[in-house]
């Protein structure tokens, strides 16, 4: 036997001691509260009732070791059935993003396996990728589940080579069905464009081998027989251009049904055409033909959980207390469902009282002390840094931001270091001294707010005037009122307030997308795939 935490199992009998013990308090002072005005009440009250505090703390006692997740004994279950050896090669290449069927190649192609997928549920499944090399994505299993979490997330980008190798995907499938221990028949299912750089020779050759093996062979052809070009798209879908090769031509790719049927007619498979509406239910028609073997698998679980078991006894004993003590039980009833505490749960803060009276002073230190005693305190420390902000304690502020400004959640994260920003932009305006360093930590703040949320107008046009070369005019002794923090409205600040004009900022902002799109453009010549050996990568 073991437990999930060993903690609660040591705190279940001093939960079980606790409970049972106020149980016996509240009875005996029941009893004699009950023989100050009708003694003959109490004594039929002092003969009854008496295993409540055994039951009571008996039920805590199993509800606690419930709660600490008890395991032993093994669950040995089987599984029969009648299965086949199913493997599917998608190709991932390039050409396969061309969009000369709706919506593209490979989304075809992948929703006409996760079809078959579904239609193939008790067959051994296996999953094969393919482009400049074959890869294995998923072994032959009955887990047709990881199969299709798989099949959504195909893309070019996975493989570490481009081109498409025929010949690979037809002898890697080979070797995979032929290793397979189960009967059955074995069918080797191929999503492609037939645009292979190998020699078709190769592929030819391969798929007599899966012909001597025993393997079915099916392709499926996607695409179209008239030339299309290979669009090239960002994270976001928007398209960037066609796919050129090295001489700056824009390429163009088609369903080679010349190289699919010599290759089909090779294996003495079937060739399922890419002009057809329903490619899996061919597929599908073809295997329901074949041989299936009978299967029995047995499934083992060792240390099943049975905190349920305890659980349960928990519940009958709370039962049977409450039919022996009816009158109580259903005072406790009355009780839970009564909406006690709903107002002290309603009830606002200190540090939220003091800042609607206008005290911001008290209230960031109100808010400071409930974030040292409550467990998760990120947003007691924004609020205080807030409220320092407001009556512009800028150390402070920016002790209790930065805090913070580490939080999990994104949006207090977002407002955190927006404050962060506004604090330090404000302060420069009043420390000639350290102005420049100031308005620099105050870009900083601000570019990793707009990290979080790009799309900020208040981060951006302060990020601007952080950066301008004229430091923003002070607003004069105190004479207007700080910006409001974020905490509900991010601020706006007044753009004729700012020393740059309208057109430079947007000049401004235009080179901060230019960067941006420089890096990314970097970023997707990193990745950019290895050509395959005939020097093409589609």
């Amino acid at each position: 036997m073991s437990f999930d935490s060993f903690l609660l199992l040591l705190l279940a009998p001093f939960a079980a001691l606790g409970l049972g013990l106020l149980a016996w308090l509240v009875r005996r002072a029941r009893v004699r509260a009950t023989a100050l005005w009708a003694p003959e009440t109490a004594a039929i009250g002092a003969r009854q009732g008496r295993l409540a505090p055994l039951l009571i703390g008996g039920a805590a006692l199993l509800a606690g070791v419930g709660a600490a997740g008890p395991r032993w004994g093994q669950t040995v279950s089987e599984l029969q059935g009648r299965a086949l050896n199913l493997g599917i090669g998608i190709d991932i290449s390039r050409s396969m993003l061309a969009e000369d069927v709706a919506p593209s190649r490979l989304q075809r192609a992948t929703r006409e396996a996760q079809r078959l997928v579904q239609d193939a549920r008790g067959d051994r499944l296996a999953l094969l990728a393919f482009a400049g090399r074959s890869y294995i994505l998923t072994p032959l299993t009955l887990d047709d589940a990881a199969v299709a979490l798989q099949l959504d997330a195909l893309d070019p980008e996975i493989a570490s080579e481009g081109g498409t190798e025929l010949a690979d995907v037809l002898r890697q499938g080979k070797e995979l069905l032929s290793a397979a221990a189960e009967g059955g028949a074995k069918v080797l299912v191929v999503f492609t464009d037939g645009e292979t750089h190998d020699s078709v020779d190769a592929a030819v050759a391969a798929a007599r081998g899966l012909k001597s093996a025993g393997i079915t062979l099916i392709m499926v052809g996607e695409g179209d027989t008239l030339p299309a070009r290979i669009p090239l798209r960002d994270d976001g879908g928007a398209l960037l251009g066609y796919k050129t090769d090295r001489e700056g031509r824009v390429v163009r790719t088609w369903r080679r049904d010349e190289v699919l049927r010599a290759v089909t007619d090779a294996a003495g498979g079937l060739l399922v055409s890419g002009s057809a509406s329903d490619q899996a239910g061919a597929v599908r028609r073809v295997v329901a033909g074949l041989e299936r073997a009978a299967t029995r698998e047995r499934r083992r679980e060792d240390l099943t959980p049975r905190g349920w078991l305890f659980g349960l006894g928990a519940i009958v004993l709370l039962g049977l207390q409450g039919v022996l003590r009816r009158g109580p039980a259903l005072a406790l009833i009355a009780l839970t469902l009564l909406p006690a505490g709903a107002a002290r749960a309603q009830r606002p803060s200190a540090g939220d009282r003091l800042l609607r009276r206008g005290d911001t002073s008290s209230a960031a230190a109100a808010f400071a002390k409930e974030a040292g005693l409550r467990a998760s305190a990120d947003t007691a420390l924004f609020d205080a840094g807030t409220a320092a902000l407001l009556r512009g304690g800028y150390t402070d502020a920016a002790r209790w931001l930065a805090a913070a400004a580490r939080s999990l959640d994104p949006e207090l994260r977002f407002r955190a270091l927006y404050n962060l920003g506004l604090a330090a932009l404000l302060q420069a305006s009043r420390d000639s001294a350290r102005r420049g360093d100031l308005r620099d930590e105050a870009a900083a703040r601000f570019r990793d707010a707009l990290l979080l949320r790009p799309d900020s107008r208040e981060a951006k046009w302060n990020l601007e005037l952080a950066q301008s070369p004229t430091p923003p005019p002070s607003g004069g002794g105190g004479s207007k009122p700080p910006p409001t923090p974020p905490q509900r409205a991010p601020p706006t600040p007044n753009p004729n307030s700012s020393l740059i004009s309208q057109t430079e900022a947007e000049q401004i902002l235009n080179s901060v997308e230019r960067s941006e799109r420089d890096v990314r453009a970097e970023q997707a010549r990193r990745r950019r795939v290895a050509t395959s050996s005939a020097g093409k990568d589609w």
